[in-house]
């Protein structure tokens, strides 16, 4: 059964670079302090816990709703602010790095659900917000993501923006579309940054 990954119009290619349109989409994430790698772990094991029924209806009639496992998982440098609603909002820097010790991991939900048809986590650190459509620049690149390969792909993808005159206006993501015991050559990381667009 294929996994469901987010709609995108495809604006551009030049391989392994892409400029995408991505739709709106709804997420749940969570933020970590940790390097790269145990940010992923930690955050991915409670997303998954989330999406894998510790959940409750918002009516609070039903409990433990499994929700469809979607690709890819994401991790984006976060700086936190203080609360102002009831989902917290941690925007990503534009100078940001991929060295950051704070990581935004996030999971977007399946198209059929909206905001208020998803089932409200238990665990208060996963949230849920919708990010509207937006434009990004892509590499695409398989092997292991660590973390100086992900910076190593960063600068390249961030030096085929200058060619192009792509402007940034946000930090960078990893999106990591295979479980962990895949053979590096069979998989698919990617690098986006958020693009300014006319």
């Amino acid at each position: 059964m294929a996994i469901e990954e987010p709609a995108f119009d495809r604006i551009e290619q030049s391989e392994p670079f892409e400029v995408r349109q991505y739709r709106s989409m709804i997420v749940a994430e969570t933020f970590v302090d940790a390097e790269l790698d145990q940010a992923s772990n930690i955050g991915f094991r409670r997303i998954a816990d989330y999406i894998f029924g510790n959940n409750r209806s918002r009516s609070g009639s039903t409990e433990n709703e499994k929700i469809a496992m979607t690709a890819p998982v994401t991790a984006a440098p976060a700086e936190k602010i203080a609360m102002t609603a009831p989902v917290t909002m941690e925007p990503q820097q534009p100078d940001a790095s991929i060295n950051a010790k704070r990581w935004r991991i996030h999971f977007v939900m399946p198209a059929q659900y909206q905001l208020s048809t998803l089932p409200q986590p238990v665990n208060n650190d996963v949230l849920l917000r919708e990010i509207p459509a937006k434009r990004y620049a892509v590499l695409v690149f398989s092997g292991f993501a660590g973390q100086q390969k992900v910076q190593e792909k960063t600068e390249e993808l961030l030096s085929w923006m200058r060619s192009k005159k792509l402007q940034a206006i946000g930090a960078p993501q990893l999106a990591r579309y295979n479980p962990p015991w895949t053979l590096p050559f069979f998989r698919r990381n990617e690098i986006l940054i958020e693009i300014s667009h006319p």
